[in-house]
């Protein structure tokens, strides 16, 4: 019963030394889209640059491949399929084509993919 009390609180005292440890330095990269900008009405079947700020940037990122995808009300519409893929995310610009049969809506965003993804201002597509 001895050795179950010691070692029960010596795990306890491991515990609370890892919660104490310090936490290295993240290098999770979300830079904020750019643009589009809000209320920024954009073209089925055009072609537009997309650009997002890189000044913040960490030294070493993780994964410095991004993505673009397109979507609407939030959810991601275009996740199989990317307007862009494969570019590294420090460019901090990138042109996407919005494709022929994207239906017309007030509610879309482009979502910027890396290590982590963020949503960009929300835009129209007309037709």
């Amino acid at each position: 019963m001895n050795t179950f009390i010691t070692t029960l609180v010596m795990l306890f005292a491991l515990f609370f030394v890892a919660l104490g440890a310090p936490v290295d330095s993240r290098d999770v990269f979300v830079p904020p889209l750019l643009t589009p900008t809000t209320g920024a009405t954009l073209k089925a079947g055009h072609t537009y640059e997309v650009t997002w700020d890189t000044s913040k940037a960490p030294k070493q990122i993780t994964n410095r491949k991004g993505r673009i995808i397109l979507a609407f009300k939030t959810r991601l519409v275009g996740l199989s399929s990317p307007l862009a893929q494969d570019f590294d995310i420090l460019l901090g610009k990138f042109n996407v084509t919005v494709p022929k049969n994207t239906a017309p809506g007030k509610d879309y965003q482009l979502v910027l993919m890396g290590d982590s993804g963020n949503y960009g201002p929300k835009f129209s597509i007309v037709a």
